[in-house]
């Protein structure tokens, strides 16, 4: 634990919390009348460390999608994917470890629609099983770190 003051009224305070969970904490009091918050380094999560390199191999897989699926199946799979990594970081900004867990829930939902668009995708065949089972392994992968975080964070309150 490492304290850090910055001004009269501010006081960091540096602690990791569970060295699986991943996640760096910096509590701060805000002076008189202002509770103390926890601020969330989303950069710290192994889901959102995992999520940006599958959004850009979704982009990358979906740059060789037909013209005609430019506004169903790729824009689709764009945004449910990118939408994992935006709710984790939306989910460390906010109050709590309540709103942290509804966020992580948020992008497992969304991991699933990736799942079942990449499905989709190889069923019609514009993505080779090879590639479905490269990105789907991905997903999953980010799906079962989401569950572990899940847990850890109900077990927590």
């Amino acid at each position: 634990m490492q304290k850090v003051s910055i001004g009269p009224l501010l006081v960091l305070v540096l602690t990791t919390r569970g060295s699986d969970r991943g996640l760096l904490e910096i509590q701060h009091s805000g002076g008189e009348g202002s509770p103390g918050k926890t601020v969330k380094n989303f950069h710290e999560l192994k889901a959102w460390q995992k999520a940006p390199q599958l959004t850009l191999a979704v982009y990358q897989i979906t740059a060789t999608f037909p013209r005609e699926e430019l506004y169903g199946l790729t824009t689709q799979m764009r945004r449910s994917c990118s939408s994992m990594a935006a709710n984790l970081a939306e989910g460390c900004g906010r109050n709590g470890d309540a709103e942290l867990a509804r966020f992580c829930s948020i992008a497992w939902g969304s991991a699933s629609e990736l799942e079942y668009h990449l499905l989709l995708a190889r069923d019609l065949q514009i993505i080779t099983a090879e590639n479905y089972a490269r990105l789907s392994d991905q997903t999953i992968e980010v799906k079962r770190i989401l569950t572990g975080l899940l847990q850890k964070l109900k077990a927590e309150r």
